[in-house]
């Protein structure tokens, strides 16, 4: 199907707790409209939206996921890119990116499971992101659903001005259709999926009638003209409360509720249509960017079709069938087959091949991709996640920086052959590349990858071997520690050979004595009268760098130490840099076994965010792991935030035992903080 967009394209973020049925109601959207044939299954693994091997092993949304449909509207015909994202903190790095390039938000909430820890990030991250909000209640037809009480819990915790436009009629197993608080009709459907209008039941019709008051009087208050018909007894038709309701959606001052069943059809077809209504499109907003080097300065960019071509690369992907595969969208101007255009971000030219859109893993071929609109591109070699296309041919610009996801989890890869450890480096990168919030240390002679959980790192280690070829070896990360020279010490490095020929000679003086903690390294030279050429003094800076990296005598790097040259000795002939640099070396490891050293582990800053019945099981476990906790306050949405410094030793897997104790309900940063002492014992 080939496609040229019109402004009436929304993109729709599916946000939400694990388990609340976004992708679900992705599929039944999709169904509804007639893009696909049948609907799929989370469980069998046969969803539109979860197609990567890792997902349907797992049977849960791991990345992020898009899918173009149309729906028939009275304005014409609406096109919508569904971007379903997961639900599992582990993978909060794509609800940024979907939040970065989406109209609207769907923060889907199960009628069974209320509001929960991932209702709260979801309805936080759309509100930072400057999001619109609508919230669907779904799974509406399970055992034990209450429209009602989650309902409540939406307004007691994110306020008054959630205004349910839908109740439902029947619950659980007797969900069978919608009362439209608006038109006070009732939507009644058949095991189909279809449904026909007719009065609202009787048992219904007293609460609709009310609410109907309530959402009226509302919606009329923010529109004079609207006002003033309605309090001479002209009330406005349903449409029209819609176009006017519109505006508060947009600017957040109005979150309309509705309610359906993904597993049933019930009320998908008209969770649809208020996206239509309700939602801005995408020509109704403007996108941020960053202008010139480092800080820049931020700007807004209005989605012009007619302007210049700039474009935001916000995902790459690898595939194995056609390589690297970007995600983009069109912030301005129109982008077509053929075009080149510049990488403002990195300085690379490219040509756009193919456009196509994508509906999961299919791709749908496209003429033209206009502002505002979501599609994808093959082959652009030069182009990571995070960069800016432009038909300018000078300037540096890049799209507004996502949050920063602090890793909280991290194993160390060791290559599982001589031919992975070849193609490591280069895979890693590109691992990188796709997923941001996946991060690469090197300690010493190991391979860190650190991530935002154990599942986010174990599927970036199996997309590591499937998609690039790369098996490795997992492992506990090492703890950093260092070691500090415990006192002063005066020492002599001495370096003394003839073996015929040229030989080699260099004596250092040298005093090495300890820092104030996080200082590092200073080298001072003090010689005086020549003793030790001046061509040589920074040779002897280098063989004191090479012994402090190579480690004292725990087997650690040694940090915060001074080295002070204040006489040596040269030979004419058999003096070098080299030779004055292993002097050098030599004198600093002896003075570190004469002082001796400490160990210093690392410390960071932990930052925990709970419901406020939790705060003492964080704070006893925080006391076992040797934390100290500096702040106990109340957040902004009343939840309990603890701050402790705690060594890293103890942190290797807290972000997994945190989940456990609290069920999932706590927040986690961990930023890396100094260095102290650690106490005695084997490192």
């Amino acid at each position: 199907m080939n496609s040229v967009s019109t402004s009436t394209h929304r993109t729709i973020a599916l946000l939400g707790a694990a388990g609340s049925g976004k992708t679900t109601l992705a599929e039944a959207l999709l169904f509804r409209a007639g893009a696909i044939p049948r609907v799929g299954s989370v469980e069998q693994g046969t969803t539109v939206c979860d197609y990567e091997p890792e997902e349907i092993a797992r049977g849960t949304t791991l990345g992020l996921s898009l899918a173009y449909v149309t729906w028939p509207h009275a304005d014409g015909e609406c096109e919508i890119t569904l971007a379903d994202t997961p639900g599992r903190a582990d993978f909060v790095g794509a609800v940024d990116t979907a939040l970065s390039v989406a109209d609207v938000a769907l923060i889907v909430v199960s009628a069974v499971d209320g509001v929960t820890a991932g209702t709260r990030f979801a309805w936080s991250a759309a509100g930072a992101a400057g999001v619109p909000r609508i919230v669907v209640i779904t799974q509406e037809d399970k055992a034990r659903a209450d429209f009602h009480r989650v309902l409540g819990e939406l307004r007691r915790v994110f306020g008054d001005h959630l205004w349910p436009l839908e109740l439902p009629l029947g619950e659980e197993a007797e969900f069978h259709g919608i009362a439209d608080v608006l038109s006070e009709q009732a939507l009644v459907y058949d095991e189909s999926g279809q449904h026909r209008d007719g009065p609202v039941p009787p048992e219904a019709e007293a609460e609709e009638h009310r609410m109907h008051l309530e959402v009226t009087e509302e919606i009329v208050s923010h529109d004079d003209e609207q006002l003033e018909a309605y309090l001479e007894g002209r009330e406005p038709s349903a449409a029209d409360l819609e176009r006017t309701f519109a505006k508060e959606v947009a600017t957040g001052e109005a979150v309309p509720v509705v309610v359906c069943s993904g597993l049933t059809g019930t009320g998908v077809d008209r969770v649809a249509d208020l996206v239509c209504e309700l939602s801005p499109s995408a020509l109704e907003g403007e996108a941020r960017i960053v202008i010139g080097d480092d800080a820049g300065k931020e700007l807004g960019v209005a989605p012009n079709p007619d302007g210049e071509a700039l474009v935001h690369v916000f995902r790459t992907v690898a595939d194995p069938f056609v390589g690297q595969v970007s995600m983009l969208k069109v912030l301005s101007g129109v982008l077509r087959p053929s075009d080149r255009l510049r990488n403002a971000t990195t300085g690379a030219d490219e040509r756009i091949h193919g456009l196509f859109r994508l509906r999961g893993a299919e791709h749908l071929p496209a003429d033209a991709l206009r502002a505002g609109d979501v599609g994808a591109v093959a082959k652009l070699t030069g182009s990571p996640t995070g960069s800016l296309l432009w038909s300018r041919q000078n300037g540096v610009a890049r799209p507004a920086p996502l949050p920063k996801r602090a890793a909280v989890f991290a194993v160390s890869l060791a290559p599982a052959s001589q031919s992975d450890d070849e193609k490591m480096s280069t895979a890693l990168s590109r691992l990188v590349a796709e997923d941001p919030t996946l991060v690469i240390d090197r300690a010493r002679d190991q391979t860190i990858l650190r991530g935002l959980g154990d599942t986010h790192v174990a599927v970036a280690v199996e997309r590591l071997a499937r998609v690039f070829g790369v098996h490795v070896n997992t492992g506990p990360a090492p703890v950093a520690y260092r070691e500090t020279i415990a006192g002063s010490a005066d020492v002599e490095g001495k370096l003394k050979k003839q073996s015929g020929g040229h030989g080699q000679f260099a004596v250092v003086q040298l005093r090495v004595s300890p820092l104030s903690p996080g200082e590092g390294f200073e080298f001072v030279d003090k010689v005086v009268g020549g003793s030790v050429p001046r061509t040589y003094i920074p040779a002897v800076e280098k063989g004191a760098r090479d012994a402090l990296a190579a480690g004292g005598p725990q087997g650690h790097p040694v940090v915060d130490v001074r080295v002070e040259l204040y006489d040596g000795k040269s030979h004419s002939v058999d003096s070098s840099e080299m030779a004055f640099r292993t002097a050098a070396s030599m004198g600093v490891k002896a003075a570190l076994a004469e002082a001796g050293t400490v160990v210093l582990e690392p410390v960071s800053i932990v930052t925990v965010t709970v419901p406020t019945e939790l705060q003492g099981t964080v704070l006893t476990d925080l006391s076992g792991r040797r934390g100290r906790v500096s702040a106990t306050e109340t957040a902004d949405d009343g939840r309990a935030r603890v701050v402790a410094s705690v060594p890293e030793a103890e942190l290797a897997r807290y972000v997994l035992d945190l989940r456990s104790m609290t069920g999932g309900q706590a927040e986690l940063t961990i930023t890396p903080d100094r260095y102290a002492k650690a106490p005695s014992g084997p490192k």
